[in-house]
């Protein structure tokens, strides 16, 4: 069984503020950059002293990430070191440890998993990690995702983001005393266009059904699978937009392109991407596999209907009365619930209402905050515990 203690919902009782250091390499846009942002500001907000460090191979890789902290009070401080400068990175991320006086080191992703995991451990530090998913991929990604599987074993605490991550990390070997699950959550967005401003801003028609795809254009997000639903379906006038970037959107562009002339609408990375979801008649999840993503809970929070492969967490986020959920690696079952979704406005429209009810109510800022809170201070009182028994 999980340790179900150490993530309640009240957090264990305040005593002095914490100094907090999140580690991170940051992808241009993503679901965990903006967990780590999210949590980063509530936890300031909360009163703890935040800084995050994420690690750069130049200033301009990290530019959107540093845009999401720019007017909050959390401390960026960025670690500038060469694509593999990991002994570098070590020393920078030591120092911060010993200067800005932290009680806890939150990694996030497989590198700051193993190069910040083990220089808490070095530090004497509490270690924690979220694990956002795996990807899989090539070769080298795929030997990267094992390392950081074994390097776990090693954290004290490991969070995931839904019950079967959770079971999957048990049987790769994470003690279960030190797994716990905490699902994500969202902050209301900033200033949420309309319908016709998303449009305007996005450059779409002003008319016409349009289903939206937001993501990294990459094998696991399943973007081939969107194309080839979406290519298939020819009694609705229905065109797509795709929000991302991606190492297979030069291929899978002109795939689209010439299955389905001038259907696919390819609009690049977007900051903010969840400002703009009321542009979208419906949105599209085709992922091969997830954790729990963020853009999940931004479509339910933007009341739109939604259509998704029913893979990790996202079965735990939607029921039948709040989404379509459909089999992974399946176009034509994914296109069959787009059809059902448009043919029955109504119906969609009452899935969309529920959706976001339940998205308010249960994935609240404040509440996940204090999960990861109670977990900090649980590993800090048994580290206290032992130094006063020794």
């Amino acid at each position: 069984m999980l340790n179900q203690r150490r993530h309640l919902r009240t957090p264990i009782a305040l005593t002095s503020p914490l100094t907090i250091l999140h580690l991170l390499a940051p992808a241009p846009v993503g679901g965990l950059e903006t967990v780590v942002s999210t949590l980063a500001v509530a936890q300031r907000r909360a009163g703890h002293s935040v800084v995050v460090a994420p690690t750069l191979s130049t200033p301009r890789d990290g530019w959107n990430f540093a845009a999401s902290l720019e007017h909050t009070d959390v401390e960026l401080t960025p670690l500038l070191v060469r694509r593999r400068g990991y002994l570098r990175e070590r020393s920078l991320i030591r120092k911060l440890c010993g200067t800005r006086g932290v009680n806890i080191v939150h990694t996030h992703g497989y590198r700051s998993d193993i190069v910040g995991g083990h220089v808490g451990r070095e530090s004497g530090l509490p270690i924690v990690t979220t694990v956002h998913g795996f990807t899989g991929g090539g070769w080298k990604n795929r030997a990267y995702e094992r390392l950081q599987r074994f390097v776990f074993r090693r954290f004290d605490a490991v969070v995931a983001v839904s019950q079967l991550q959770a079971d999957q990390l048990r049987s790769t070997g994470v003690p279960s005393q030190r797994l716990h699950v905490v699902p994500n959550a969202l902050a209301a967005v900033a200033a949420p266009l309309s319908r016709a401003e998303a449009r305007r801003a996005l450059g779409l028609p002003d008319e016409g059904l349009i289903a939206g795809w937001v993501g990294r254009i990459s094998r696991e997000k399943g973007i081939d699978i969107f194309i080839d639903a979406l290519a298939s379906i020819s009694d609705f006038p229905l065109h797509a937009a795709i929000l991302g970037d991606g190492p297979e959107r030069t291929t899978e562009s002109a795939r689209a392109e010439s299955i389905a002339p001038s259907r696919f609408v390819w609009l690049g990375a977007v900051a903010e991407a969840a400002k703009y979801f009321a542009a979208f008649d419906l949105f599209v999840l085709s992922s091969r596999t997830e954790g729990l993503p963020m853009v999940m809970l931004e479509a339910m929070a933007a009341g739109i209907p939604i259509v998704a492969t029913a893979v990790g967490g996202i079965p735990d986020l939607l029921s039948p009365g709040e989404g379509l959920l459909v089999a992974p690696e399946d176009p034509e079952a994914l296109a069959a619930a787009v059809r059902a979704t448009l043919h029955d406005r109504d119906a969609a429209e009452q899935r969309a209402r529920a959706a976001r009810r339940r998205q308010q109510a249960e994935f609240d800022v404040g509440a996940w905050s204090a999960r990861y809170e109670s977990i900090y201070r649980d590993l800090i009182e048994q580290r206290a515990s032992l130094a006063r028994r020794s």
